[in-house]
């Protein structure tokens, strides 16, 4: 199943979700035809989907599930032949059944990782890379490929002083953003909704509504996804929100607490 959307830029992108009925078919993709099927677990639902949008319009790029839940993650990895699986770290707790499934097709695993994370501590862990949320679109889909050809990737955001700095159109709306309105964009790529914005910064949701229309503005963009997805192809704003740290995780999706409230005994 595919989602086509058309941005304000003109590009029309192609993006699969997970659907069961491409299990009976995915078994027999292999890297015989060059393509590198790839799976996009991650919590963030917009820094999940923009990520997808930029890998699917490369040639040699195939997203073959976008899992939401555990259960669905472990059921793709047992049934897809997948080549990268790219992951938070959200789902790092089922990291004992995560590789005892990608070892049985030989899947590389590159972790998404958060500002205050440890590298160190994921290759202890047999990962093949690690990204940032700060990583930008050239960079996730160098970092896709060189994985997918058995290669280390360490992404390394604060060495790349000269790109940051060619980067002008990054830092042209960098300079237009206040600094209350880079935190609001951070929270919005991080998954964040309205009224967990305004808890964070002591305001009103409407408050923060009029913040996000005249941010659209002044970037050009016209929703959330669009605007997730100009900051993985600016590095420099993604630095910047990169740099703001947001006082806690967004929530898990309501259907995922229920679960867990209902395995609960009763008092």
């Amino acid at each position: 199943m595919r989602t086509y959307v058309v941005t304000t830029w003109g590009t029309r992108w192609a993006v699969p979700m997970y659907d069961q009925r491409i299990e009976s078919v995915a078994g027999c993709w292999s890297r015989a035809d060059g393509m590198i099927n790839v799976i996009i677990a991650d919590h963030q639902a917009i820094f999940r989907t923009g990520v997808a949008k930029v890998l699917a319009v490369e040639d040699d790029i195939r997203i073959v599930g976008q899992p939401q839940s555990r259960e669905q993650l472990l059921n793709a990895l047992e049934r897809l032949r997948i080549h990268v699986l790219l992951i938070s770290t959200n789902f790092l707790s089922l990291l004992a059944e995560i590789k005892a499934l990608t070892e049985i097709n030989q899947t590389k695993i590159l972790v998404v990782a958060d500002p205050s994370d440890e590298l160190a501590a994921f290759i202890a862990m047999g990962m093949q890379g690690v990204v940032f949320r700060s990583v930008n679109g050239a960079a996730i889909v160098d970092a896709v490929r060189r994985v997918a050809r058995g290669e280390s990737y360490i992404h390394t955001p604060n060495a790349a002083a000269v790109e940051l700095s060619e980067d002008l159109v990054g830092i042209r709306v960098r300079d237009r953003l206040s600094e209350k309105e880079l935190r609001i964009v951070a929270a919005v790529v991080r998954g964040y909704k309205n009224r967990e914005i305004a808890a964070q910064t002591e305001t009103s949701e409407q408050v923060i509504k009029n913040s996000l229309r005249s941010i659209f503005d002044k970037i050009g963009v016209s929703d959330r996804l669009e605007l997730a997805l100009f900051v993985l192809h600016h590095r420099m704003l993604a630095h910047a929100t990169a740099s703001v740290t947001p006082e806690a995780e967004p929530p898990e999706p309501r259907r995922n607490r229920e679960r867990v409230h209902a395995r609960q005994p009763h008092e």
